[in-house]
């Protein structure tokens, strides 16, 4: 197996790199790839170093597939040159989620998707992916009718720059320097930022609607509506959801529970509220707080927190690749 990773110098990119060594995946090369400033540097890797490259159609050439953790204009551009090299295209981008034919996947929940793939699949939005991780294993049990979440996402879910900003903005606050943003529209350090992505004509951002539009998708529930509010918090690692949804038949906790702390991926968290902190570096997705929703009858809320840069990214690239590998 021959892998190359696009925008391997990014924290999507790096963490791809770490995930294909941390699980001793047997590839006879991984190619890095990067921008033109890059080229030549190098990266650790299984005790060595691979060196950068820029990404052309010569040296995409043999490869078996590409991770892609790249803008969607460079996921658009580097589309045909995959292809045209016979590789399959794993693409974190949110060039391609919605199209026809393109399989959107997390492998603990549709993984036979990515079998029907035409060359490209398409790894979902991070939040989404620890979402439908909490959500999933409830689905299998009564279809769900509707969502109502609030996301609290990480500083990190902006790459390298929201880390550095809240980094320094806190520095600037604590010696009473003016703090001006550049990442996030408002100052994020001791701050809440109710908004992420850009705004649509129905008053939501992009980012929110993603949860419905993917969440239908990964699911195969197209009816699925979902309420979404998405707020930048000042943490630095992994994402945090608050989830209240319908199902059409009764599910009662006990079941909900059962069903989780059985799902592969999630651990079913009781004895403390799951949080950030303690899911961060690693690839689960902690459920907590699953009680029943007083408002109806055939509904639940829970809380669930998970690695945004791993499993919300990274790491499920690598599993749909293990997973394809594998079937």
């Amino acid at each position: 197996m021959k892998i190359g990773i696009l925008g391997a110098t990014g924290a999507v990119g790096r963490q791809m790199l770490e995930c294909i060594e941390e699980r001793n995946i047997d590839a006879e090369e991984v190619r890095v790839f990067a921008s033109e400033r890059s080229k030549g540097k190098t990266l650790p890797f299984k005790g060595g170093e691979l060196t950068i490259e820029v990404a052309d159609e010569e040296n995409l050439k043999g490869l078996d597939y590409v991770l892609g953790a790249v803008s969607n204009a460079m996921s658009k551009y580097y589309r045909p040159l995959i292809q045209a090299a016979g590789a399959v295209y794993i693409d974190n981008s949110s060039a391609f989620r919605l199209e026809d034919g393109v399989p959107l996947v997390v492998p603990e929940i549709n993984g036979e998707d990515a079998l029907k793939h035409n060359g490209i699949i398409a790894n979902p939005n991070c939040s989404t992916i620890i979402t439908m991780m909490a959500l999933a294993p409830v689905a299998k049990i009564s279809r769900i009718k509707n969502v109502t979440a609030t996301t609290f996402q990480a500083v990190s879910g902006a790459g390298i720059g929201g880390f550095r900003e809240l980094e320094e903005q806190v520095e600037q606050v604590a010696k009473g320097e003016a703090v001006t943003p550049h990442v996030f529209p408002a100052q994020i350090a001791y701050n809440c930022i109710a908004e992420i992505g850009s705004y649509n004509d129905n008053g939501y951002t992009t980012e929110e609607m993603k949860m419905q539009n993917e969440g239908r998708k990964i699911l195969h529930l197209p009816e699925l509506t979902v309420t979404c509010t998405c707020v930048r918090v000042p943490v630095f690692r992994s994402h945090s959801i608050s989830a209240a949804f319908e199902t059409e038949e009764y599910v009662s906790v006990e079941d909900a529970e059962k069903a989780i702390a059985a799902f592969e991926g999630d651990k079913l968290v009781k004895d403390h509220v799951p949080s950030p902190l303690e899911t961060s570096n690693q690839d689960l997705v902690y459920v907590g707080r699953v009680r029943r929703d007083l408002n109806r009858d055939n509904a639940l809320t829970l809380w669930c927190c998970g690695d945004q840069i791993r499993k919300g990214a990274a790491s499920n690239a690598v599993e749909i690749m293990e997973y394809l590998e594998n079937h």
